[in-house]
């Protein structure tokens, strides 16, 4: 008997979402049922240039109000994850959320506490978690034999936006997605850097001297050194000024990792890691991941059949991905409060 699909209804024709289109619609267990846009002609057109014939609203209002959409996707710019949803949890839709989930902890907090309350599940939208890759680097950072005790992180995620992008893409509008580069490409390095830690917050954060703004005061480039009580050390760098690269390297007592295309894998059907030990130096051994589908259809996948163990079995939704999104959240809070002051050290916030 075939499992029930989940439907999904997306919140904004923004660019990602028609990857988000086609993830949905290569994923087994989901169907997009709806799209809705603050305008039914953009909303219309997105519709047709991706072939989708299914329900379209003219507000965001509509399609919550919609009772066969299950869950929302949201594209909105980082000025209206908190209104929109908290309203979404309130009308009972699980919500997947592109990142940066929130402007800062307090108000992903209302988004957490309002999903959490409902009963509906969060995740952000970061899609390179649910790769295949990422579950096998994880056993080697685990394996005490081949890697040894952690002992620094250094991540960049980078690329040379053009000149129209700097001029009026929402992630350089202060209005709109005030975070910048720290909350668009930041935010990966941030959780990847966490991700190797097993998530385990550092003690402080010191932001680099002279992060780079544009005229409106919205952050093009800004890195930072992470620091642990046990003396384990992070870095990372992002910015929109720069080629691109995304950029992992995870160093340990008796081994290493590197990954040279972590958010987003060259490749759609598989993604290669190197590791490297006291054993075999200076030679890396190269390890080539096959997945069957792409990251971000396993990523709906997951999602999708996340809820669907919450409907059919009427448990409370799982918090790993929600804790995961706050711990993300308070380094990147951090780093930001950093740049404020100066590139001085800042406390994380450990509640």
């Amino acid at each position: 008997m075939n499992e029930k699909r989940l439907r999904f209804g997306i919140m904004g024709c923004a660019n990602i979402a028609r990857k988000m289109c086609r993830a949905i619609a290569l994923s087994p267990s989901s169907t997009l049922h709806a799209i809705g846009s603050r305008s039914f002609d953009k909303a219309s057109r997105f519709a047709v240039e991706n072939g989708f014939s299914g329900k379209i609203y003219s507000t965001y209002e509509a399609l919550l109000d919609d009772p066969d959409v299950d869950v929302v996707y949201m594209p909105l710019p980082t000025t209206l994850h908190v209104q929109w949803a908290v309203l979404a949890a309130k009308k009972r839709k699980h919500v997947l959320l592109e990142k940066p989930a929130a402007l800062n902890l307090s108000a992903l907090d209302e988004i957490l506490d309002a999903c959490e309350s409902n009963g509906v599940l969060f995740m952000d939208a970061t899609m390179w978690m649910h790769h295949p890759r990422t579950d096998e680097m994880r056993a080697l950072l685990s394996d005490v034999q081949r890697f040894g005790q952690l002992k620094t992180i250094h991540c960049c995620f980078t690329y040379e936006a053009d000149r129209d992008f700097l001029h009026n893409n929402i992630r350089v509008k202060p209005d709109l997605d005030a975070l910048g580069a720290l909350g668009d490409i930041g935010w990966y390095c941030i959780q990847a850097i966490l991700w190797a830690a097993e998530y385990e917050l550092p003690e402080t954060v010191t932001a680099w001297r002279e992060p780079e703004f544009n005229e409106a005061g919205v952050i093009l480039s800004c890195g930072s050194c992470l620091c642990w009580r046990d003396g384990k050390i992070a870095t990372f760098y992002c910015s929109f000024l720069t080629n691109l690269t995304m950029d992992l390297s995870v160093l340990g007592t008796k081994g290493n990792l590197h990954i040279y295309d972590f958010a987003v894998p060259f490749q759609e059907t598989s993604a290669t890691y190197y590791s490297g030990s006291q054993f075999r130096l200076p030679i890396l051994s190269e390890h080539t991941v096959a997945n069957d589908l792409p990251q971000e259809a396993l990523m709906v996948r997951e999602f999708a059949n996340l809820v669907g163990e919450i409907e059919r079995k009427g448990s409370r939704p799982e918090k790993k991905w929600a804790s995961i999104s706050r711990k993300t959240q308070q380094v990147m809070d951090a780093v930001k409060a950093s740049i404020e002051r100066g590139c001085q050290p800042v406390e994380v916030v450990t509640s």
